[in-house]
């Protein structure tokens, strides 16, 4: 299973966690208790859980999350954001002081870290065979685990809507939610991979062993599987469309996955072919992705949802952020953990505490400078 314990990294720091009823959904918050009585605003670090698993299983990286930023974000100069690697995997007692991590700079954003069940999981369990695969006896998968990953996003634009005054209400207060971030592990990493494409409020995105082109990681499960209705003759073409991913969840992967969003149906083509003359392809990045920053990490070694099913999306997508998109801000970092299969490894938690601490510092460091251009000037 892709969450398990991280013996190698020291023990996450201790957070606060309150379960809360939202917009129907029982949400665990993670650092309630520890934001600063000098917060005005707050980042929310959303956070999608493994098929099969459940939202208190996202609790480790929650506390590492929201520890590293108590502890050791948010300072002044050219270091703000950085923290060690052992800060950033753990360690420590998470607890957030108002000084910026002891650097002595007031401290004035919070990190919030939420988690909820993905539909068919944890408190929402309908059916438990409706999780499985095909090799597991589900002749549902393609359109059952699409189901979820799309609830799942549909779920969280519901939750970006309303989650500040349901803060606002339990807590007291009136601090502005004015950053949403979103982690995601496997299934998750699917869900997340289609918020960042469906929701200009979410403004970075983790991306842990999960896919950006349902149509190649199924058509590759489907091989795996010895499907009746994958042909190796026309490699899986036939597949799609087929009654095991019929044309309505072609038709929603039209709409909602990014691969499929540019491409459809259609093969990837060259990143090097692509030019900025490719209107359509430029409106989708500006209109979805613009400013947006992006960490996707992959093993090497992982099976079930290979990178090899995501590489030649993503080689076109990071030529695109790189060059003839490069001045609509699109950060796109991919890396491939060598010898690492379908799991959430040490290294990669550490690289995703880091990322996250780097893009909360940002939004902090731009609100700092918005304020002293609003702050009259002394004559």
């Amino acid at each position: 299973m892709p969450l398990e314990a991280h013996t190698t990294l020291p023990n996450p720091p201790k957070i606060s966690m309150r379960t809360l009823q939202i917009s129907g959904l029982l949400v665990d918050v993670y650092g309630l208790a520890e934001l600063p009585p000098t917060a005005t605003h707050v980042s929310c670090l959303w956070l999608h859980h493994p098929r099969g698993r459940r939202k208190e299983d996202m609790a480790d990286i929650a506390a590492r999350c929201v520890g590293a930023w108590n502890g050791g974000g948010g300072g002044d100069g050219d270091d703000a954001g950085q923290v060690s690697a052992a800060a950033a995997a753990g360690g420590g007692d998470g607890g957030g002081n108002g000084e910026g991590g002891g650097r002595g700079r007031v401290r004035t954003r919070g990190l919030v870290a939420l988690a909820y069940d993905q539909r068919n999981h944890g408190t929402r369990v309908v059916d438990e065979a409706a999780n499985g695969s095909w090799r597991e006896g589900n002749a549902m998968h393609a359109l059952d685990m699409f189901g979820v990953v799309q609830g799942m996003v549909a779920d969280q634009r519901v939750m970006l809507d309303l989650i500040e005054g349901y803060l606002n209400r339990n807590f007291g207060g009136e601090k502005k939610i004015d950053q949403h971030l979103a982690l995601g592990v496997s299934l998750g990493g699917h869900s997340v991979w289609q918020l960042m494409f469906a929701d200009p409020r979410v403004t970075a995105g983790v991306v842990v062993i999960g896919c950006p082109d349902y149509m190649n990681l199924l058509s590759d499960r489907a091989r795996l599987s010895k499907l009746s209705t994958y042909s190796a003759q026309d490699s899986g073409a036939s597949f799609i469309g087929s009654m095991d991913f019929p044309p309505s969840l072609v038709d929603a992967c039209n709409k909602l996955d990014p691969k499929a969003i540019f491409f459809g149906t259609s093969p990837v083509p060259n990143a090097k072919a692509s030019t900025a003359n490719d209107e359509t392809a430029r409106q989708i990045l500006r209109d979805r992705l613009q400013g947006k920053r992006l960490l996707l990490c992959s093993g090497g070694e992982d099976k079930l949802v290979p990178y090899r099913c995501s590489e030649p999306f993503l080689q076109w997508f990071k030529q695109a952020a790189g060059s003839w998109f490069k001045e609509e801000d699109v950060s796109v970092d991919d890396r491939v953990y060598p010898g690492v299969g379908h799991s959430f490894s040490a290294d990669m938690v550490t690289d995703s505490v880091q990322f996250v601490v780097d893009a909360v510092s940002d939004a902090d460091q731009r609100l700092s400078v918005k304020s002293d251009e609003q702050r009259p000037s002394k004559i």
